[in-house]
């Protein structure tokens, strides 16, 4: 399927509506708050959910949705000895749970590192924080019960401040993705353009490519009619995450921020969306 895009372009560059002088300021506080407080992990299930093109379906980067399909009754009760809620797991009734982000049952950090360990899953995003969790993907953008952690109230004042300045009438959710070096991003969508829903509203900021000269994060759009990619050059951006995307392999370790919300009218009206 070929990009959809938002307002007739791959992406929407928004850093004229950021400050980069205090974008590029958080790349030592955000490296520094990561080596501090306790991250996770992401991704690792694009093809069991069902969300990357057709040509990918069967590279060699292990699913844990399908390791775990395909584990035994034996393995799976060694697997369920690490979970963090493992009397709720009945090894007979296996085939009827789900496992990992929005599903039945969130995995584990000792889940995680055993899969890799064991199963070889990928892991794309080695270094995963919510700053402000979001709830399910559909809640990501509402406000309502939402809150700074306190690591990103201790750890990250200054990135806490930016984020709140930025041109957002309300904030829902606010991670870091982060990958470990030559990692790369699978490439995924988050929803099914068929849906017909109108684009998450999100800001993607990389405050290492702003402080670095643009050695950051590589984030691209994947066309899968043309079969081209199309890598993001901003420090600031907004694309819609109904299209493919994914993350280029670097020699050396990268991270963003995603901001969900509702843009300000005046965001709005600046971009050419209705208010």
């Amino acid at each position: 399927m070929a990009l959809v895009g938002i307002l007739g372009k791959p992406y929407v560059d928004l850093a004229p509506f950021v400050d980069q002088a205090a974008l590029a300021a958080l790349d030592l506080e955000v490296c520094l708050g990561l080596a501090r407080v306790s991250t996770f992990v992401t991704g690792g299930s694009h093809k069991s959910m069902g969300i990357v093109p057709a040509h990918l379906a069967d590279d060699p980067y292990v699913d844990y949705g399908q390791a775990i399909a395909a584990m035994s009754r034996d393995e799976f009760i060694l697997f369920a000895s690490l979970s963090d809620t493992p009397h709720l797991l009945d090894p007979d009734e296996r085939a009827d749970y789900t496992f990992g982000e929005e599903r039945d049952f969130p995995l584990s950090r000792r889940q995680a590192r055993y899969l890799e360990f064991r199963y070889g899953v990928y892991f794309p995003w080695s270094t995963y924080l919510e700053l402000m969790p979001g709830g399910t993907w559909d809640e990501a953008a509402l406000p309502e019960g939402k809150a700074f952690t306190r690591d990103a109230l201790v750890y990250f004042p200054r990135t806490v401040a930016l984020v709140r300045a930025l041109p957002l009438a309300s904030i829902g959710s606010v991670k870091v993705l982060g990958l470990s070096a030559n990692q790369h991003g699978t490439v995924h969508r988050d929803r099914d353009p068929a849906a017909g829903r109108a684009p998450d509203t999100f800001v993607m900021l990389s405050p290492m490519s702003c402080a670095r000269g643009g050695r950051g994060k590589r984030l691209f759009l994947w066309d899968d009619e043309e079969q081209t990619e199309r890598v993001v050059e901003s420090s600031a951006y907004w694309f819609n995450d109904a299209d493919y995307h994914g993350v280029l392999p670097d020699p050396y370790f990268r991270y963003s921020l995603r901001v969900d919300g509702a843009f300000t009218p005046e965001l709005r009206e600046e971009l050419g969306l209705p208010r």
